[in-house]
């Protein structure tokens, strides 16, 4: 039987499930930067402090990425479908009850918690009905189409917040979330195709499981993103909770790396609670042995990567900008604006890419092209940048994400099975908090301490009086980055702050941009451990000429249309991919060309 006798038919509606899906995705990904502008008006519409409103933005992306494997496993067992529609409305009624409060701790429930509920259902949903949905090429789109989005709508949220804020309200951040996440529903109900009911037993629900990731995840993101905040090692400031002093600044030790070490210990007993359960068959939360998958295993690696490169980028440029180059939040946003529009442009020719060149092969440049853009940009920063100085390396770096992001996303999901999708998609959304976290940790601490030490350095041997030297000198080795100029100075030692300031800012930010091209050049290495693989239903590619990977089954199992789960069972499938592991496919599997 050839590849496209196997092939079902298209699902007629499937264009209008991919824009359901990606409307859902938006305001997802949205939320993880829109509020970051509106945190000034915030703080004086709801009369409070920036350690508490600090929640708000943190508690959700622990929320989030905290529950994603338990969401996409609730999707393996109830159906991606079913969970996506309840995600919607979770997240629906977190974004009401946000948008509507008058005080922190129920802004930061509706928010934090309610929120990232739902969207921790809704993310891996999404990529398991994609992968029932699409097929051959199509896939491929619907795939770029889905990591154009997300990466984006992150680059997006800060104009998108400048906007509302300004000329609206903070308020607005949320109501659009309550408008679409009902219309999304509805969508739902309508376009998208049912799953086909399962038959034998259901599996259970591994509770255990899912308190031990859910608690170790959120320490390991906690202690990443916080680090810089409470201290890697000694306390930098009081850990706040609710109003109580949790963990004293005149401690010894930080609050941190007792984070680190709970994370681990809770996160090694996950391991070896679910590799006992997947020997005994006892229905694990996540089979770790889909690790032995080579495109899982190496897609997720470079996944982390790739994230890590992004998000450090949309976390020290806008820094920048604001504080080197002194524009405003909506100024900021425009700035990066062709970022964004490059990130769509990069995942529609990435698509159409795939088709001559590989998906695998689509991911390498992407990588290539992402470091050469952050590249640019590092080299380009100075106290006298021009938005044209800029705009190179924010086109080849938006084009090498919506290259890279894209189809990742396609190599990570391409070998696993179906009943195991939603796991795997959750894990793959994981992975990339995890290294937008550990990105954002890095290049923060990078661009903090090189922006103080150039700027102390400048401040020494500047002609400016003693007293002010040690002033400002102790001022910045406080603030950092975020140092103010300090009041009541001569205009003439004034201006000589500012210069030295902002060159320092610029030293800061070239060194954290250098860092991220070594790990975006890392995750292009790493790529090339990724097994090329070939979209069944697609014309021939170089790829398939060259070597034809066990992409029989790349999207076989994550579809119950394309071939009955129960006409493969498990010995077979645990077969095909050994013998992907050695290089060749099983020859009553391999692709017909």
């Amino acid at each position: 039987m050839t590849a496209a006798e196997t092939q079902p038919r298209p699902d007629p509606r499937r264009w209008f499930t991919l824009a359901i899906v990606i409307s859902a995705v938006l305001i997802v990904a949205l939320d993880t930067t829109i509020l970051n502008v509106a945190i000034p008006t915030i703080l004086r519409d709801l009369d409070t402090t920036l350690p508490s409103l600090q929640w708000v933005i943190t508690g959700y992306s622990l929320t989030f990425a905290s529950l994603l494997i338990i969401g996409g496993r609730l999707g393996d067992l109830f159906g991606p479908r079913r969970m996506f529609i309840v995600g919607a409305a979770v997240f629906g009624v977190g974004s009401l009850l946000a948008s509507v409060a008058t005080s922190v701790p129920t802004l930061v429930f509706g928010e934090a918690v309610i929120e990232g509920i739902g969207a921790s259902l809704m993310m891996p949903a999404t990529l398991g009905i994609l992968s029932s949905t699409f097929h051959g090429r199509e896939r491929a789109t619907a795939f770029g189409m889905w990591g154009a989005t997300a990466g984006a709508a992150v680059a997006f949220g800060p104009l998108v917040g400048g906007y509302l804020t300004t000329n609206y309200s903070w308020r607005w951040s949320f109501r659009i979330n309550v408008i679409v996440a009902p219309l999304a529903i509805l969508g739902a109900l309508l376009f998208m195709r049912r799953q086909a009911a399962r038959t034998g037993r259901r599996e259970r629900i591994d509770v255990p499981g899912a308190l031990l990731v859910a608690s170790g995840t959120f320490l390991l993101v906690f202690a990443l993103s916080e680090g810089e905040t409470y201290g890697w090692w000694h306390p930098v400031k009081s850990f706040m909770l609710g109003g109580a002093d949790v963990w004293p600044a005149d401690r010894s030790v930080s609050i941190v790396p007792f984070a680190f070490a709970g994370a681990v210990v809770l996160l090694c007993a996950f391991y070896v609670l679910e590799r006992w359960k997947e020997r005994s068959a006892r229905d694990p939360l996540f089979e770790f042995g889909l690790l032995r998958r080579r495109s899982f295993r190496y897609g997720l690696l470079t996944t982390m990567v790739l994230a890590m490169g992004q998000l450090g980028f949309l976390f020290v440029v806008p820094v920048f900008l604001q504080d080197g180059e002194h524009l405003s939040a909506v100024e900021n946003g425009l700035w990066l604006l062709p970022s964004g529009i490059s990130i769509i442009a990069g995942t529609q020719l990435g698509a159409r890419l795939t088709h001559r060149i590989g998906t695998t092969a689509v991911v390498r440049v992407g990588l290539v092209l992402e470091a050469i853009g952050l590249l640019v940009i590092a080299l380009a920063v100075s106290p006298d940048l021009t938005f044209l100085g800029l705009l190179p390396g924010l086109v080849l770096f938006g084009v090498g994400i919506g290259f890279a992001s894209s189809q990742l996303t396609n190599v990570v999901l391409s070998d696993i099975p179906d009943e195991r999708s939603g796991a795997a998609s959750g894990a793959n959304t994981t992975v990339r908090q995890l290294g937008a976290a550990l990105g954002i940790a890095v290049i923060g601490a990078i661009l903090t301490s090189q922006t103080i030490s150039s700027g102390t350095d400048a401040i020494r041997s500047s002609g400016l009086p003693a007293s002010l030297k040690a002033r400002t000198i102790a001022g910045v080795r406080v603030g950092g980055v975020n140092f103010r100029l300090p009041s009541h100075t001569r205009p003439a030692d004034l201006a000589t702050l500012r210069d030295v300031f902002d060159s320092a800012v610029a030293h800061g930010t070239r060194a954290a941009l250098f860092y991220a091209v070594a790990v975006v050049v890392i995750g292009a290495i790493t790529s090339f451990l990724i097994p090329r693989i070939t979209i069944r239903g697609a014309a021939p590619s170089v790829e398939s000429t060259e070597e034809t990977v066990d992409s029989l089954e790349a999207l076989a199992p994550l579809t119950s249309a394309v071939v009955d789960a129960n006409s493969l069972d498990r010995e077979v499938a645990d077969q095909a991919s050994e013998e992907s592991e050695r290089g060749g496919a099983p020859d009553s599997v391999r692709t017909t060309r």
